[in-house]
């Protein structure tokens, strides 16, 4: 009987009396648990996705992200410890490797892996844009983006979506595009001297559709300058400048003459040359078929198509009397010369009574010719 006593006393040590196991018995907290996205074995993740492990019930002490080169992606821990988050985009075509420690509230830290692989585009395309980051442009100037020709065009709605335009203060833009490579970005009234335009051309990782990748993201500040409109009339041979609204001042011009009209319209200047030679032949006009090859002083493109402000010392005395060039705007060198120095790229030249048929749009930066209901249509 004494011994059944001590068996009984003994079982009975076992527990607490509501029958729960006391602390300190030895009982193992459970691990943490990591969880990776993208997760182990994935395939085709663009290169610009989220890369991230996060940790229940512990903190993460640790985390590498390497390539198969053992390069090291820059990453961060949240304060809480409870996530690290990939700090860079990383390339295309590659294998990584995201390994992280993390430790729970008791017993051993635990490290886990996932590796994962980017996808790897056939075709890449490189955007060009203009004007460039940090200059400063007329009011006419519209945002011009070209997308390279040695890879497929994109789908032009995710090229649009890429391309993000913000300016301060805010104005009605839209996009059209001219080809398929080729989409102009303007507002849908000259723009406000002192607007901040910023751009971004947010392309790298991004699938652009009909199986192009973008190559490369791009980032331009552009600040709108003075409004500087210049108007030529062809009927009464002179030109007016107006800067900010003031005529600050009017001078004799010779357009096109009558088999080498000047285009009416809105021009926009392009470029500027201290001296150029003016070859007709550029144009399939040979010098012996009536063209001409001349050097002039200060030339100022304002399209494509061979326009130009320029001066023409051998045409003085039919300035402001009638209209003898190949199409230019011929001016003294002195006038030449104060324009010269005066307009900047994206400046408007308006062109009226030339006698000649309308600017084309695709000539030079001819946007202002196409209506702003066509223009919102997107020229898809």
């Amino acid at each position: 009987m004494l011994i059944f006593g001590v068996v009984a006393l003994l079982v009975a040590g076992c527990s607490g009396a509501d029958g729960q196991t006391p602390e300190g018995s030895g009982d193992v907290p459970p691990a943490p648990v990591v969880e990776f996205a993208p997760q182990n074995g994935a395939e085709d993740v663009s290169p610009t996705a989220p890369i991230t492990a996060k940790v229940t019930g512990g903190r993460i002490v640790r985390a590498t992200l390497t390539n198969t080169e053992d390069k090291e992606v820059s990453g961060t821990i949240a304060p809480d410890g409870t996530s690290w988050t990939a700090g860079e985009k990383l390339g295309y075509g590659k294998t990584y490797t995201l390994e992280v420690t993390a430790q729970g509230t008791g017993g051993p830290a635990i490290t886990q892996q996932a590796t994962f692989s980017t996808v790897s585009p056939g075709e890449q395309t490189y955007v060009s844009m203009n004007p460039l980051d940090g200059q400063t442009v007329g009011v006419g100037q519209p945002l011009a983006f070209y997308f390279s020709k040695d890879a497929p065009a994109p789908d032009k709605e995710k090229a649009e979506e890429a391309i993000r335009v913000q300016t301060e203060p805010a104005v009605e833009g839209a996009f059209y595009w001219f080809n398929n490579r080729e989409v102009h970005w303007r507002p849908k009234e000259y723009w406000k001297p002192g607007t901040k335009v910023t751009v971004d051309i947010d392309v790298y990782g991004r699938d652009l559709g009909n199986g192009v990748w973008g190559q490369e993201d791009r980032k331009a500040t552009i600040t709108i300058g003075d409004a500087v409109i210049l108007r030529a009339d062809g009927a009464t041979h002179q030109m007016s400048i107006e800067k900010n609204g003031e005529v600050i001042r009017t001078m004799p011009v010779s357009l096109g003459k009558p088999d080498f009209p000047s285009n009416n319209g809105v021009h926009v200047v392009t470029e500027h040359h201290a001296t150029k030679v003016m070859d007709s032949s550029t144009y399939g006009l040979p010098v012996e078929a009536g063209g001409y090859r001349t050097e002039v002083q200060w030339a100022v493109r304002i399209s494509n198509g061979g326009e130009f402000l320029h001066a023409a010392p051998w045409s003085v005395a039919q300035q402001g009397n009638s209209n003898v060039s190949h199409g230019c705007i011929n001016m003294s060198t002195e006038n030449a010369k104060w324009v010269f120095d005066l307009v900047k790229k994206g400046d408007v030249v308006e062109i009226t009574n030339s006698g000649g048929p309308d600017l084309r749009p695709w000539d030079g930066f001819g946007d202002w010719q196409i209506p702003w209901e066509q223009w919102v249509q997107g020229g898809k």
